[in-house]
């Protein structure tokens, strides 16, 4: 009993003065360098863990980042297209209200409008196919234009679709008038879609620039549609007539609604010429 109560009076008498020291200030460098030491240990641990937390999280986070990133690219494909639809709204609004001031000024005739639909696939034919047909009153031989000239005319018919051949097609043939020089010619087109004058008097006083209109002659068009304007005169001493090439008023690269004209009816005048 004896010898425990000497051990426990020392251990008081050693963690007492341990105390003092302590409250006296004693340690205080020693408890600066256990706190620092400490506090490196804390940021080593600490940063190694983020390290690895960050391991464990990055599939998961580029996962999201992906599916993130497809969801961001499929809604500017989608404003794309409404942009896209919108534009092409604001186009067939201008065609339209272009036609439509075309036909009220131009009441003489009856018209209908039709979207382009088709073109024929041949480079060597120019048609295109619009969507009305016989169950729009439309017929063969009706002439097709739009708010800046003549496109062609109706060339075969369907119940609710017709072809269209262009003035620009090889086997087209139009009786046309010069209207500065005031003279006849005849419209031919090409394989190559290139549009040219030929029989031009040789006496006629033509130009480039002279506007080129139908003249009604033959009962295949009305008179007076645009076709488009003379670009160069090739004119020899030998040769009976002038020759023109030309260039279209229509851009028939680009043709998207067309107007048909449904009150003309062509005379097929070919058994009267000899």
């Amino acid at each position: 009993m004896t010898s425990r109560s000497l051990q426990t009076t020392i251990i008081f008498l050693v963690v007492g003065g341990i105390l003092a020291l302590a409250l006296g200030g004693f340690f205080g460098p020693a408890s600066r360098q256990f706190s620092s030491v400490l506090i490196e240990i804390q940021t080593w641990i600490s940063s190694r863990y983020l390290a690895v937390q960050d391991f464990a999280t990055a599939p998961r986070d580029i996962v999201s980042m992906r599916a993130r990133n497809d969801e961001l690219e499929a809604q500017v494909s989608q404003l794309q297209a409404q942009v896209i639809e919108l534009q092409q709204r604001v186009s067939e609004t201008e065609i339209l209200a272009a036609l439509v001031d075309f036909s009220r000024s131009n009441p003489e005739s009856t018209y209908k409008a039709a979207a382009v639909i088709g073109r024929d696939p041949s480079p060597f034919l120019h048609y295109i196919i619009i969507n009305r047909g016989s169950n729009d009153d439309i017929r063969r031989g009706m002439p097709v234009v739009t708010n800046q000239g003549l496109v062609g005319r109706v060339d075969a018919v369907i119940a609710d679709a017709a072809r269209v051949q262009l003035i620009t097609d090889p086997a087209s043939s139009i009786n046309v008038y010069l209207q500065n020089a005031e003279t006849d010619a005849v419209l031919k087109g090409s394989v190559t879609g290139d549009i040219s004058l030929d029989m031009i008097s040789q006496d006629a006083p033509a130009e480039a620039g002279d506007l080129i209109l139908t003249s009604g002659l033959g009962g295949g068009y009305p008179s007076d549609l645009i076709i488009g304007q003379v670009v160069t005169l090739r004119s020899l001493e030998f040769e009976l007539f002038q020759q023109a090439t030309v260039q279209a008023a229509v851009d028939f690269a680009r043709l998207e609604i067309v107007l048909v004209i449904t009150n003309f009816r062509p005379v097929d005048i070919t058994p009267l010429v000899p």
